[in-house]
């Protein structure tokens, strides 16, 4: 046989290969583990989204995560502060093993109550969720994305749209920058 012959048979029988056994559908129940740990927050807040509005406040401050359920779910808590004020939230966030997906479930200590999730999942090494709230009795969507992400840093992006989807308005960006990983003590 020649070579070029071989070469297409072994590649035939790999594409075969891959349309018999079809690759299992992705586990991301760990996707979240790059988060455990202390980090050391920048956060920056559009004032008044979807109003034209173009000032920006900042926060500074630290956000917690830690794994609940093996590392299925994970809770974050944020505390900040800024010239707009004090910002306490949290996050559970939760995987669904059956649709392989992540529902973020967010609450700020004064509203004293848990949003809409936004759903979604990793793919590339990013992030994107997404839900359908209400803001100023609007219809809205919400996108949030998680990127950057390095050993020692990652980037959290919120945006709203309130035209279904055609254009995003960025509202919300915090930066964490590790202080601690999983294994070590808080400072």
């Amino acid at each position: 046989m020649t070579r070029s012959l071989r070469i297409c048979l072994f590649c035939g029988a790999i594409a075969v290969s891959s349309i018999a056994h079809p690759a299992a559908p992705r586990d991301g129940q760990h996707d979240f583990d790059f988060d455990i740990g202390s980090w050391k927050t920048h956060l920056s807040r559009l004032s008044h989204p979807l109003t034209g509005s173009s000032t920006w406040v900042d926060y500074e401050g630290m956000t917690s995560v830690r794994k609940v359920w093996n590392g299925r779910a994970n809770l974050v808590e944020l505390e900040a502060d800024g010239p707009a004020g004090h910002i306490e939230a949290l996050s559970l966030r939760l995987y669904n093993p059956d649709s392989r997906q992540w529902s973020l479930n967010f609450a700020n200590s004064s509203s004293g109550t848990v949003g809409p999730p936004t759903i979604g999942e990793f793919k590339n090494g990013r992030g994107e969720f997404y839900d359908q709230e209400t803001l100023n009795g609007r219809s809205i969507l919400v996108r949030f994305i998680i990127s950057r992400i390095t050993p020692t840093s990652c980037r959290f992006e919120q945006a709203f749209s309130d035209d279904g989807g055609k254009t995003w308005e960025v509202n919300w960006i915090a930066t964490d920058t590790r202080t601690t990983s999983a294994d070590e003590k808080p400072r």
